[in-house]
C-alpha cells in the first residue's frame, strides 16, 4: 500500500513542481496528438460503460450502474472534448467543446460519488428502474450541448479567458472533492473485500481527482496541462488493463465486476458460487463417489459453469475445488463408521446386534463393496447371512474367499487375494473375520480405514462383553441408574459429593416387628421381597435411585444422580403407585403389615459416603433427615409429604394438611400434609 501511495503521489509532486517553476512547464502544441489521446481514452471509457452496465443489468445492482454512468458520462464529454481540437475536427477553437472535458469529469464524479455512498432501498429501487430513461437523459444533454456548441448559442459561446478561468477552476474543486469521496469509501470496501478490479476503481478514482487538480492548475498546451490528459488516460486505462487481466485469467467477461457490486450482489454471488460447489460435488458423489473419467468430469464442470454463469477460470477452479471437497467428504463418511462403530459399544447390546451393526455402517459408507464379517465358533469359521451387506451379499460366499479368511486367521495379520481379509481378536484370541470385496483391487486408502475398523470392531465387541458383564453384576446390588453411570465413568465411583436439590423417599412397613415375632423367616423373606419389588419397580418406573434397604425400610432418590426437573412429581408418584401395589397385595394378605411413606424435597449433600475398602451412594442433610421423620408421622398406607414438596408439585396434588408438626432431632415444626393423588387422576385413600 506504501508503494501504491508513493505512485499515486507522484503526479501531484511533478504538477507542484511545474507550477512553482513556470520555468520548467515546457510547451509542446500538438493538435493530432490531443486529439487521439482524448478519443481513446473516451473510447475506453465507453467500452467499460457497456461492459459495466451489462454486469448491473444482470445482476440488478445499484452501485454498478452508477459506475457504468460515470464512465459513460465521462466518454460522451471527452468525445466532445476530442471534437474541440483546433484545426483536427474543428477550424477554430469552441467554448462549448472546450468546456465539455471538466463539465464531463465532473459529472462523472457526482455519478462517482453517488454509487459510493449507502443508498436508501428505496432509493436503489427508484435508479434501478428508471435507469433507461436516466441514461437517455445523459445521451440527449451531451447531444443538445454539442448542438449548443456548434451553433454558438449562449452561455456555450464564449472562448475562455485564460487557462485558469473561474467555471474551470469550480468545476475542478468539485471534481476533486467527489471523486476523493469515492476513492475513500471504495477504498474502505476494499479493506473487507480483497478484490483486484475494487483497488483498480480506487486507483482510477484517485487518478482523476489528480486530473482535476491538474486541469485547475495547467497552462494550455503546456506539461501541466498535458498531465491531466495523461492521468485520465491512466485512470480508465488502469481500469480497462485489470479488466483484460482479469477477462484473460477467467475466460469470459460475465462477473469481471461483481467485486465492485453491492453487498447483496456479493452475497448472491458467493450464494451462487457454493450452490453451484455443491451441485458439482453432488454429481461426482453421484457418479461411483466421484469416479468420474476426465471427459465426464470436464463434462460435468462444463454443465454445472453454464447454469451458474461462471466463466472458464472459475469453471477450472471449481472442478479442482469439488474433486477435493468430494474426495474430503467421502473419506469423512467412511472416518464416521469408525467413529460409529467404536459409539455403539459404549451401550450394552448383544454381540450379534453389535456385529450386524457394524456390517451395516461399513457396506453403507463403503458403498461399492460387499463386505461380511466370519465368526469363530466352537472352533470353526461361519459366515452367518444376516452378517453381509453390499452388493451380492446374498450369495454364497465363494470359496477362495473363504479360504483367504482362514489364511488371515491362521497368520493372525491381513490377507489380500481377490478380496481383503481382515483378522480381528478379542483378548489376544482370534473372535473372526472381516471380508470386503470390490470386484478389483483395494485402494490402499481404502485398505487402510477397512484394517482401522476391523480393530475398532473387535475393540467393541470386547468392550460390549466387558459392559454386560459389569451390568449384570452391578445391578443386581444398586439403582440402575448407579450402575450405568460407574460403568460409563468409574471416576464417580470416587469418595465426596455435591450440594444438590433432591426429593427424598422414605418408606417403612408399620407393625413389622409385631409380624415378624409371630412368623416364620420364610413367611418374613416372602412378604419383604413381595413388598420390595412392588416399591423398586415404582421407584424405578419413575427413574428414581433406590439408595438402600435396611431391615424392612427402604430409602429411595429423584435428582441424583440423573437429572430430573420434575424430580418432587415423580416422586409422589412413585410413592402412590407403591402404596397401590401394597394395597393389591395386602388385600390377600390382610394381616401384612403396610407401607408408610414420607417425602421431603431440599438441599442435601448426595455422593459416595464410606471409606476406601467400601463405599455406598447416599444422601445426607436436613431435608433428608425430614423425609424420614415424615414416614414416622404417616399411617400405614398414607404419604405424607414435606411442604417443599407440596411447593414444587403445585397445585394439582390432592392434600389434606397435617399443620406444623413436631419431630424428633428438629427444633422447628414441620408443614406436612397427606398426598391422596392428583387432580383428573387415580385418588389412594
Amino acid at each position: 500500500m506504501t508503494v501504491w501511495a508513493a505512485h499515486l503521489a507522484a503526479p501531484m509532486a511533478g504538477l507542484w513542481l511545474l507550477v512553482a517553476r513556470p520555468d520548467t512547464d515546457v510547451h509542446w502544441q500538438h493538435e493530432p496528438a490531443h486529439f487521439w489521446l482524448v478519443l481513446i481514452v473516451a473510447l475506453v471509457s465507453l467500452g467499460l460503460a457497456i461492459v459495466i452496465n451489462q454486469a448491473a443489468r444482470r445482476r440488478s445492482d445499484t452501485r454498478l450502474l452508477l459506475v457504468a454512468l460515470s464512465f459513460l458520462v465521462a466518454a460522451a464529454f471527452l468525445g466532445l472534448h476530442a471534437a474541440a481540437t483546433p484545426q483536427v475536427v474543428l477550424d477554430a477553437r469552441n467554448a462549448g467543446f472546450a468546456y465539455a472535458s471538466p463539465v464531463g469529469l465532473t459529472l462523472a464524479a457526482v455519478f462517482a460519488a453517488l454509487s459510493a455512498a449507502d443508498l436508501s432501498e428505496r432509493t436503489r429501487a427508484g435508479l434501478l428502474r428508471w435507469s433507461g430513461w436516466l441514461r437517455a437523459a445523459l445521451l440527449a444533454l451531451v447531444a443538445a450541448w454539442a448542438i449548443v456548441s456548434l451553433t454558438g448559442h449562449p452561455p456555450l459561446n464564449r472562448i475562455p479567458g485564460g487557462d485558469r478561468s473561474t467555471p474551470a477552476v469550480l468545476l475542478g474543486a468539485a471534481g476533486i472533492i467527489l471523486f476523493s469521496y469515492a476513492a475513500v469509501r471504495y477504498y474502505l470496501l476494499y479493506r473487507r473485500r480483497r478484490a483486484v478490479m475494487l483497488l483498480s476503481v480506487v486507483t482510477a478514482y484517485v487518478l482523476l481527482a489528480e486530473s482535476a487538480v491538474a486541469m485547475a492548475a495547467g497552462s494550455s498546451w503546456h506539461a501541466s496541462w498535458w498531465l491531466w490528459h495523461a492521468l485520465m488516460a491512466a485512470g480508465f486505462g488502469y481500469v480497462a488493463y485489470s479488466a483484460w487481466v482479469q477477462f484473460r485469467n477467467e475466460g469470459a467477461a460475465a462477473g469481471l465486476f461483481a467485486s465492485v457490486g453491492t453487498d447483496d450482489t456479493v452475497r448472491e454471488l458467493r450464494a451462487s458460487y457454493g450452490k453451484a460447489l455443491e451441485g458439482l460435488v453432488g454429481a461426482l458423489q453421484g457418479s461411483e463417489r466421484g469416479a468420474l473419467t476426465e471427459d465426464q468430469m470436464a463434462a460435468t464442470t462444463e454443465r454445472v459453469a453454464r447454469r451458474f454463469e461462471l466463466t472458464d477460470g472459475q469453471a477450472a477452479v471449481l472442478g479442482r475445488a469439488a474433486g477435493a471437497l468430494a474426495a474430503e467428504r467421502d473419506q469423512i463418511r467412511k472416518l464416521g463408521a469408525l467413529v460409529a462403530v467404536g459409539q455403539d459399544a459404549r451401550v450394552v447390546v448383544a454381540d450379534f446386534e453389535l456385529l450386524r451393526s457394524a456390517v451395516q455402517r461399513v457396506a453403507c459408507v463403503f458403498d461399492r463393496y460387499t463386505v461380511r464379517i466370519g465368526l469363530i465358533e466352537e472352533n470353526r469359521l461361519v459366515f452367518p447371512p444376516v452378517l453381509a451387506a453390499g452388493p451380492g451379499s446374498g450369495e454364497p460366499l465363494p470359496a477362495h474367499m473363504f479360504r483367504g479368511a482362514q489364511a488371515a486367521l491362521a497368520q493372525r495379520a491381513p490377507h489380500t487375494d481377490q478380496a481383503l481379509h481382515l483378522p480381528f481378536l478379542v483378548k489376544g484370541h482370534p473372535a473372526g473375520v472381516l471380508v470386503a470385496d470390490r470386484g478389483g483391487p483395494v485402494p490402499e486408502r481404502d485398505a487402510a480405514l477397512l484394517a482401522s475398523l476391523a480393530a475398532q470392531i473387535a475393540i467393541a465387541l470386547e468392550n460390549a462383553r466387558l459392559y454386560r458383564t459389569l451390568d449384570v453384576l452391578f445391578r443386581q446390588y444398586m439403582s440402575p441408574d448407579v450402575a450405568t453411570a460407574l460403568v460409563a465413568d468409574p471416576s464417580q465411583a470416587a469418595l465426596g459429593g455435591a450440594v444438590l436439590e433432591v426429593t427424598s423417599l422414605f418408606a417403612d412397613l408399620r407393625g413389622f416387628s409385631t409380624f415378624s415375632e409371630f412368623s416364620s423367616p420364610g413367611e418374613i423373606v416372602e412378604m419383604l421381597n413381595r413388598y420390595f419389588d412392588v416399591a423398586t419397580h415404582a421407584v424405578l418406573g419413575e427413574n428414581g435411585t433406590v439408595v438402600q434397604f435396611v431391615g424392612d425400610a427402604l430409602m429411595a432418590l429423584f435428582n441424583a444422580p440423573a437429572r430430573q426437573p420434575d424430580h418432587a412429581l415423580r416422586a409422589a408418584r412413585a410413592a402412590l403407585t407403591m402404596q397401590q401395589g401394597v394395597d393389591r397385595i395386602a388385600a390377600r394378605r390382610p394381616e401384612w403389615p403396610r407401607f408408610r411413606v414420607g417425602i421431603n424435597t431440599g438441599e442435601a449433600l448426595v455422593g459416595n459416603i464410606g471409606g476406601e475398602a467400601l463405599r455406598n451412594f447416599n444422601a445426607m442433610g436436613d431435608a433428608v433427615n425430614v423425609a424420614a421423620r415424615l414416614e414416622s408421622r404417616a399411617e400405614p398406607g398414607q404419604v405424607v409429604i414435606g411442604a417443599s414438596t407440596r411447593d414444587r408439585i403445585g397445585d394439582c396434588a390432592l392434600v389434606t394438611p397435617l399443620g406444623e408438626l413436631i419431630v424428633k432431632g428438629r427444633v422447628q415444626p414441620v408443614s406436612a400434609y397427606v398426598l391422596h393423588g392428583f387432580s383428573g387422576g387415580d385418588h389412594v385413600n
